[in-house]
């Protein structure tokens, strides 16, 4: 699958925006997730016919970004060459904002580097979900126990990083609109400094999509709120990491300051 983008940025192309009429009426969930389930639907199919491979994945990660920009939604992706510019795999850690960036994230990164995540056990059993992140090899954790998700993340993950597969970490208890540092623990640097590779901060804006109050992945879409990913510079961890923790939050909070309250 082609990148993105060839350069460091990537911006929606505003032919892709629809008018205002339009934008009201396709990003309501009522035809805005249908969309989305389309897209599920067709990767389980492939997946039950062992067709479903990385690309594949990342085909219908990108699939599901232009679906959101068919809604009215603007994504801009930035720091895209720090990601081209260092050889071999990263640990990428990341604020948790909404459903949003676990989707688009395969579209965006996997072209560039081999790219899979921890997830949680319970979303195996989703009929849809599950089985496609099974595809992917992900990091299965029970969030019943802190010390042995510790133990398997940076058991599992070593191993993953020594066959140059990159790992996604999203080290906040939850999904949350707003930024606690306090509550973004250090398996990112921990992980990175066992595996001596270097850690990726990522920081995303992604409220478009909202958390949902019934259904937590199906919330109200607000398109004129811009979806935002930026990459900062791959970190080297020295000692036990916490200049680099330290670094890895001031950059998710400088972004999010950056981008707070702006409307497209």
């Amino acid at each position: 699958m082609e990148p993105l983008a060839e350069g460091d940025l990537y911006r929606t192309d505003k032919q892709r925006r629809r008018s205002m009429l339009s934008t009201i009426m396709l990003s309501h969930p009522v035809f805005f997730y249908p969309q989305i389930a389309a897209i599920f639907f067709c990767s389980r199919i492939r997946v039950g016919l062992g067709r479903y491979s990385r690309e594949a994945w990342q085909k219908s990660s990108c699939q599901v970004l232009r679906a959101c920009e068919r809604v009215g939604m603007s994504i801009e992706i930035s720091g895209l060459d720090h990601l081209r510019n260092i050889d071999g795999p990263v640990v990428f850690t990341s604020n948790h904002m909404s459903t949003l960036e676990t989707l688009i994230l395969p579209a965006i990164i996997g072209p560039i580097k081999s790219l899979t995540f921890v997830a949680k056990r319970s979303l195996l059993k989703y009929p849809l979900m599950g089985p496609i992140l099974q595809s992917i090899d992900p990091i299965v954790v029970d969030r019943n126990n802190a010390r042995s998700d510790l133990t398997t993340v940076l058991k599992e993950g070593t191993e993953r990083l020594g066959r140059g597969i990159s790992l996604m970490l999203f080290p906040q208890s939850t999904r949350s609109h707003s930024f606690d540092p306090d509550g973004f623990n250090t398996l990112g640097v921990k992980l990175a400094s066992r595996a001596g590779t270097p850690v990726v901060p990522v920081a995303v804006k992604t409220d478009a999509w909202e958390n949902g109050r019934l259904i937590r992945d199906l919330g109200p879409i607000i398109p004129e709120k811009p979806v935002k990913v930026a990459f900062g510079k791959p970190l080297s961890i020295e000692g036990k990491g916490a200049t680099e923790h330290k670094a890895v939050i001031d950059f998710i909070a400088s972004r999010l300051e950056e981008w707070k309250d702006k409307v497209d």
